[in-house]
């Protein structure tokens, strides 16, 4: 079984918000997979559907955004799921609108609804991260978040939020990247570029010979230690590349 969480904040008041585009996204998928009513239980919203063969629990916390992980959490351990198996759906501000991404694990970045929710269950669930753009000010954000998306939003908002529904199955079975590239197939988009080992390894190594350039010139010791420190994942980059060619030529 999987929980599918929404986030966002009870009431008509609040319902087109940006902050609620995580209850906007489950709702969409509750209605595309034939999902039973809505009723009361953990302190939000749950129905019930089948998806990609498997039962999938989908919420939406009552409790205020701020307060998300009390039902988030007496949710997931009523149902004794793994962290793993718990699936959110919340705005990402520091994402542009209409943007997708998906992690697992990592940093609030300031968003109150991911706190509580690792403060009562833990920190490795997964995360669908909706980008709705940022106001330009972090003093902003608050009145940007609490306030509905604009008319124009609808060009992007509605097909994103079809193509996430009809994506969902990839979510239950653990296919992020291929989540993120059936909803980018279904909006006519290019599927995303899943970037490898390789991929991160090079960019360290190319930070690395970027930071340690000034130091030719004499340079900060802090700048000297973070040059150092990118020397060596530099090498150890080498090692690996080496290392794999060895392999593929054996």
């Amino acid at each position: 079984m999987k929980l599918f969480v929404g986030l966002g904040n009870p009431g008509a008041k609040y319902s087109r918000n940006r902050h609620n585009v995580g209850y906007m996204a489950v709702d969409r998928i509750a209605s595309g997979h034939g999902a039973g009513p809505w009723r009361k239980k953990f302190q939000g919203q749950v129905s019930e559907a089948m998806i990609a063969g498997e039962k999938v629990l989908l919420l939406k916390p009552e409790t205020y955004m701020n307060e998300s992980g009390r039902s988030v959490g007496e949710a997931a351990r009523f149902l004794k799921l793994p962290i793993g198996d718990v699936v959110v759906l919340y705005d990402e501000i520091d994402l542009a609108p209409g943007k997708l991404k998906v992690k697992v694990g990592g940093g609030n970045a300031g968003h109150n609804g991911l706190r509580s929710i690792s403060a009562h269950l833990d920190n490795d669930y997964v995360r669908v991260r909706i980008g709705v753009g940022h106001p330009g000010h972090k003093d902003l954000v608050a009145n940007f978040v609490l306030n509905d998306f604009a008319k124009a939003d609808q060009l992007w908002l509605d097909p994103l939020l079809d193509a996430i529904a009809g994506a969902a199955g990839r979510l239950v079975t653990g296919g992020n990247e291929r989540f993120l590239t059936d909803v980018a197939l279904a909006l006519g988009q290019d599927a995303p570029k899943v970037e490898t080992k390789t991929d991160r390894l090079r960019k360290d190594r190319d930070a690395g010979e970027a930071s340690a350039s000034p130091l030719k010139s004499g340079g900060h010791p802090a700048g000297e230690r973070a040059g150092k420190r990118q020397s060596a994942l530099a090498d150890n980059l080498r090692k690996w590349m080496e290392g794999r060619r060895k392999g593929n030529s054996e």
